[in-house]
């Protein structure tokens, strides 16, 4: 039984401590829509999404006005499309239309963005995989609300370093097609290890082909709450500050739940899961301050961030049945105020964020690095990061954004949600060799667990 106490705790966390749902993300297959007929295609998969997400923004507005609760985005997930298009897309041309067509309709119907511009090819690249690819580019140039996102390895499949390479060159490619605006094609595409098939946040979502045929998942986004409950206990015992954690991220979790439980009822389609990840509201870098470091990357960070991300889930897996996605902690260099003022400050490198994604569920993401950044140094950064997922059986991404005509000591704007970030340096020492061998690098050995 909710009491009289717990309302006004609920209103204070949303109208003083920024708690907010980051996402209501609708997830659709398109596996119904694939015909060997490009216009076909394209009707078929905007018939498909319009129908379903005909009513998302408004439902999402109205639970908003309901409950009190803010709901900042409202998003779209599809079937990679890699998979759907296959039959009718020859050219990268064909495929760059169909990114048109989800553009179109993700529009029409008012979402923020929709993912799915998607190609799963830890193990190998179909002709269509390569295609879709390589027409990474041109579809995020010529689109505002497509994102893109690849996955380069698994824990069972080991990585596909073919494939690592031409990313290097892709995200390379997509900055130069984006150069204008600053690069900013790379902030709408990411690279995986271990993508999860649920996941509501972009720039990874997709509609796994293992989920029904549309779903709702939510993710919740609560930083300013733990921050402002881990201030009243400043100097406490590790116990307490973990329970201090564990009990926030319950509650949070709890309102990600009433917003997903309604948000299905309302548009007569299952519930999925809650993303527990802790979002830059205002920022995932304060609360690793508050837990007693100077800045973000000091001595101590990755373990503070390890108990960070692990008293989350449990408080969240208490309080939601459902739990799925990233469900980690967010570390966004361009969009997390924390980080940005320890990357100015020197005190956080692309070396340090990379030991923090080893305990956090996102990886390296929204790093902007300098233009001239060869691309098998960009593939080698993903290389490392797609390692440490495989080897640690996790989710690890890599979202980088070389920017084009800008260096170390630059910063760069890039607006609205994804914010501003310093260009932080690159290791100068070349992998070029390494990234040009061809084929994969095989599963550990734990992964055979048959």
């Amino acid at each position: 039984m909710i009491n009289i106490y717990e309302v006004t705790e609920t209103n204070k966390m949303i109208s003083e401590e920024n708690l907010d749902v980051r996402t209501i993300t609708l997830g659709i297959s398109l596996l119904d829509c694939i015909d060997s007929d490009l216009q076909r295609l394209k009707d078929k998969i905007y018939t498909k999404i319009y129908e379903a997400a005909k009513d998302l923004v408004k439902t999402g507005e109205e639970i908003s006005r309901e409950f009190g609760i803010p709901i900042v985005n409202k998003r779209i997930s599809v079937t990679p499309v890699a998979l759907v298009g296959g039959a009718a897309c020859k050219t990268e041309e064909d495929f760059a239309s169909v990114a048109l067509t989800l553009d179109r309709v993700a529009k029409e119907v008012g979402v923020n963005f929709i993912g799915g511009y998607s190609a799963l090819v830890s193990k190998g690249m179909t002709p269509a995989d390569e295609l879709l690819i390589r027409s990474i580019p041109r579809a995020l140039s010529s689109t505002e609300r497509v994102c893109s996102s690849v996955n380069l390895g698994s824990t069972r499949t080991g990585i596909n370093m073919d494939a690592v390479k031409l990313m290097g060159e892709i995200i390379k490619s997509t900055a130069e097609y984006t150069k204008e605006n600053d690069s900013l094609g790379c902030a709408k595409l990411v690279v995986f290890c271990n993508a999860p098939d649920d996941n509501p946040f972009m720039a990874g979502a997709f509609h796994g082909v293992t989920e029904a045929d549309a779903v709702v998942n939510v993710g919740v986004s609560g930083p300013g709450v733990v921050k402002t409950a881990l201030e009243k206990v400043r100097g406490e015992s590790f116990e307490v500050l973990c329970e201090t954690i564990k009990k926030t991220a319950f509650k949070v979790t709890r309102v990600g739940q009433l917003v997903a439980q309604e948000a299905s009822r309302l548009l007569d389609i299952p519930f999925g899961i809650i993303d527990l990840s802790l979002a830059p509201t205002p920022a995932v870098g304060d609360i690793l301050c508050e837990i007693g470091l100077e800045y973000a990357g000091a001595p101590g960070t990755t373990a503070a961030l390890a108990l960070l991300n692990d008293q989350v889930k449990k408080g969240g897996v208490m309080a939601s049945s459902y739990v799925g996605g990233l469900s980690g902690a967010f570390i966004p260099v361009s969009e997390d105020q924390g980080m940005i003022d320890a990357v100015q400050a020197g005190a956080v490198t692309l070396e340090k964020l990379e030991a923090m994604t080893c305990v956090c569920s996102v990886g390296l993401d929204m790093i902007a690095i300098p233009g001239d950044t060869p691309p098998e140094t960009v593939s080698g950064i993903i290389a490392d990061e797609m390692a440490l997922g495989m080897v640690n059986q996790k989710t690890t991404a890599a979202r980088l954004i070389p920017v084009i005509g800008k260096g170390v000591g630059d910063t760069v704007e890039f607006g609205g949600l994804f914010g501003y970030a310093p260009i932080m340096p690159v290791n100068r020492f070349s992998c070029a060799d390494f990234i040009r061998r061809k084929g994969r690098i095989p599963a550990p050995i734990h992964s055979f667990k048959n």
